[in-house]
């Protein structure tokens, strides 16, 4: 059979493998976290990893620059740790002051999923994993509760993500998926590879990183050309901590941000339908800087949990669910 799922362990964690032996792709992902661990192609008859994952048990449990983060139920920052829903403010660092304060990439990178199926067929090979840990009372300033459940696909046009959220309490709750994944095309620095983003808006920030307030956020690509990526360059000195927002979709519904190295032709893409698209070019991580690019698909921009202009798209009603897609096109 072309395609096959097999099981592993990293330490004392079990991790899945998917992959296309008619391709030679293997993929690797961790229950902890749902995370992905490695994306391997065949390049020149050896072996390449496109991903910049954890490289071991240590790396997975300490999980530094949150690499192939599953963000949930919130993604990026929340301005001071402090949000307004549903009239009630909520404090998701109570009793912490000052720098200190901080939240950021929800609350499942330390959680173990459960592993609900993992089967291969003529089409591809799937894992699906399972969360049920976000409850009241668990995590403060956030009591609500959600199920969340993460399908990987193997197929023909690489690594597909579904995500889905389902509200299985008794109120509203606010909620919206991001994927934090460090991916590489060549050895080496990212200054030299080619980016593209098909986005006409930048989204602007303060100094923390926090989009500004209303419509100034949005800042057209026009009017900043140093960060304009719609036709491919490459991408430089240039320090990358972005959100691009207003996302061309192409004529299959998907806006794909490519990446690309000159050099030996090898490029991917990530793809999404909605949202926003953070690029990162990994110049604070504490390891490998600027040897990966984050490229971040986003149903809503950081602090979406304090925003009118996301407010709807961020509220789930009891028995509700929502779904996000994404995924990386290998070697495309």
């Amino acid at each position: 059979m072309r395609y096959r799922v097999e099981h592993e362990l990293l330490g004392s964690h079990q991790v899945v493998g998917l992959s296309d032996s008619t391709k030679q792709w293997r993929v690797r992902i961790a229950r902890r976290g749902a995370t992905v661990l490695s994306l391997e192609l065949l390049r020149q008859g050896q072996l390449f990893d496109l991903a910049d994952g954890f490289r071991d048990a240590a790396e997975l449990e300490a999980r530094p620059g949150s690499r192939f983060a599953v963000m949930a139920p919130y993604a990026n920052r929340v301005d001071d740790a402090r949000y307004r829903f549903a009239g009630e403010w909520h404090d998701l660092q109570p009793g912490i002051e000052g720098a200190a304060r901080a939240a950021r990439h929800g609350y499942l990178r330390d959680e173990d999923f459960s592993i609900e199926s993992a089967m291969a067929d003529e089409a591809g090979a799937t894992v699906v994993f399972a969360n049920r840990s976000i409850r009241p009372g668990v995590h403060p300033g956030y009591p609500y509760a959600l199920d969340i459940s993460v399908r990987y696909t193997l197929a023909d046009d690489g690594l597909s993500l579904e995500t889905v959220m389902r509200n299985v309490g008794d109120r509203a709750a606010p909620c919206f998926f991001g994927w934090h994944p460090y991916l590489r095309v060549a050895d080496g620095y990212v200054d030299d590879w080619e980016l593209s983003v098909p986005a006409a808006k930048l989204v602007r920030t303060n100094a923390d990183y926090i989009p500004l307030a209303g419509t100034a956020a949005y800042q057209s690509l026009d009017d900043v050309p140093a960060m304009d990526f719609r036709t491919p360059r490459r991408i430089g000195a240039l320090e990358l901590n972005h959100a691009y927002a207003e996302l061309h979709l192409d004529a299959d519904g998907r806006a794909r941000t490519r990446l690309r190295d000159p050099a030996s032709g090898l490029q991917l893409a990530v793809w999404q339908e909605s949202g926003v698209m953070l690029v990162f070019s990994a110049d604070t991580v504490n390891r490998d800087q600027r040897r990966a690019l984050a490229l971040e698909p986003m149903q809503s921009m950081a602090d979406a949990f304090n925003r009118d202009d996301c407010a709807a798209a961020i509220r789930l009603e009891p028995g509700a669910e929502r779904r996000y897609r994404c995924g990386v096109e290998m070697g495309s």
